[in-house]
């Protein structure tokens, strides 16, 4: 009897330590910033739209997945746009590789700008990761 009163003690004390060790991480969003922008001396429609993307892109032969986004319409603004994304750490997989790309199309979906390089980010345990200034470049 006593041999269970003692167990029934450690555990009591014991479990809520480990499942704060074990949530505690996983739990916390990590946020991803930056900011786009392209070299052209373009003004940009009021009705563009800007679209930044988080994507799993890990399977070479097989789409992306969107892991976040922010999309807005310019309503006259010019680049450049500043972002910033949170993501859930239980969404991410050490072993996969994450990248971050940026569009912007007219008002009837027509692609203007868009990134051309891979923007690779790694999710290395920082809560806030700054990608810098992403360049986009005219697609026509």
């Amino acid at each position: 009897m006593v041999r269970i009163a003692r167990i029934l003690a450690v555990s009591a004390v014991a479990a809520p330590l480990l499942a704060a060790c074990a949530t505690t991480p996983a739990e916390q969003p990590v946020t991803v910033t930056g900011s786009i922008s392209y070299r052209e001396r373009i003004a940009l429609p009021p009705t563009a739209q800007v679209e930044v993307t988080l994507a799993d892109v890990s399977l070479m032969d097989a789409p992306s997945k969107t892991i976040a986004r922010q999309a807005f319409t310019a309503d006259g603004r010019q680049v450049p746009f500043a972002f910033s994304m949170t993501v859930d750490q239980r969404q991410l997989d050490p072993r996969h590789s994450y990248a971050v790309s940026a569009r912007i199309t007219d008002a009837s979906g027509r692609l203007m700008f868009i990134t051309d390089t891979r923007n690779t980010i790694a999710f290395d345990g920082r809560r806030m990761i700054d990608m810098g200034m992403l360049m986009l470049v005219k697609t026509h």
